[in-house]
């Protein structure tokens, strides 16, 4: 299987998965966020703050799938290497509110390193081929 098959195929998967888990967010927020690694879900009110972690995921997921169905490559590298910062910072969130230390590392961490994986190597699988030397002329 070739670099680009491979590196379609798991940017698909990360589509449908940030698909999934925000709209999850949207749909069941309760049963979501204890997923999600922190100590205390939101009280209250709080639950619309959810919903909008679930909106964030879902643009984040469309974001990508309209850069992979219209073949923009090289933007689907940048995009995926940008997003993963999402990741890493719901990692830190978890961390900082002494959250699960199991899910920051094992989900977000995770997440965020394996995007970012496939965001470089699809930017090395569409980086320019050099250039050729200029032929040498004879006189």
């Amino acid at each position: 299987m070739s670099l680009k098959k491979i590196n379609t195929v798991v940017a698909a998967a990360f589509i449908l998965f940030i698909l999934w888990f925000g709209t999850g967010f949207i749909l069941d927020p309760e049963t979501s966020v204890q997923g999600f690694g922190l100590p205390h879900p939101a009280s209250g009110d709080g639950g619309g703050f959810l919903i909008v972690k679930g909106i964030r995921d879902v643009v984040l997921a469309l974001v990508l799938a309209v850069l992979l169905l219209t073949g923009h490559r090289r933007a689907l590298g940048w995009a995926l290497l940008v997003e993963s910062l999402a990741a890493y910072g719901d990692m830190t969130t978890v961390l900082a509110h002494h959250g699960s230390v199991a899910t920051a590392l094992g989900v977000h961490c995770l997440t965020a390193t394996l995007m970012a994986a496939n965001g470089l190597l699809i930017l090395w699988e569409t980086r320019k081929a050099p250039a050729a030397p200029p032929a040498l002329r004879t006189a």
